[in-house]
């Protein structure tokens, strides 16, 4: 399966101020992980445009950002609702982590006998861990990414589980 090389990685909420800053709601794993960014891109007609991060700090849950070519409030207010990308390349992940687009469309494989329950359809992240959204052959079936169920994932095959009845399938 062929990698994105530009992900999603904010959408500006709103301006701040009056000198065309930007508050951008987070897409990453964290607000501090965005605010790090140099740079971010923008998709127009199907190609990215890349804008200098000038400045970027967190405030609360957002990233209030200066961005360059925006410099005034009427810029910033133009951009409302554009989402940001970043390129992969601009991240270094560590030992087990994987970009959320990487997983989408993953087969799910039962890691004793092979069996397919289905495809990753989505990843929340809403609390302790994240969840996997499965289709399956009977609907979307929702797992916890914890040791107790994911094994092992390989972004090549497919992630491969253990889990408990009931849990992606209806026996």
């Amino acid at each position: 399966m062929e990698k994105k090389q530009y992900l999603e990685c904010a959408i500006i909420i709103n301006t701040h101020g009056v000198h065309g800053d930007v508050k951008l709601e987070s897409l990453c794993d964290s607000p501090e992980v965005l605010a790090s960014l140099e740079r971010v891109f923008v998709c127009e007609g199907g190609k990215y445009r890349e804008i200098e991060v000038k400045h970027a700090s967190i405030f609360k849950q957002f990233v209030l950002a200066t961005l360059e070519g925006v410099d005034d409030m009427d810029k910033a207010a133009a951009m409302k609702g554009t989402t940001l990308y970043a390129s992969r390349d601009d991240f270094e992940l560590g030992e087990g982590d994987y970009f959320i687009a990487d997983l989408l469309g993953l087969p799910v494989i039962d890691n004793k006998d092979g069996r397919l329950y289905g495809k990753i359809k989505d990843v929340i992240n809403r609390g302790a861990s994240d969840i996997y959204v499965v289709s399956t052959p009977s609907g979307e079936r929702m797992m916890p990414v914890v040791d107790e169920f994911v094994k092992r994932v390989d972004l090549e095959s497919g992630v491969y589980v253990e889990t408990i009845p009931g849990l992606l399938t209806d026996d």
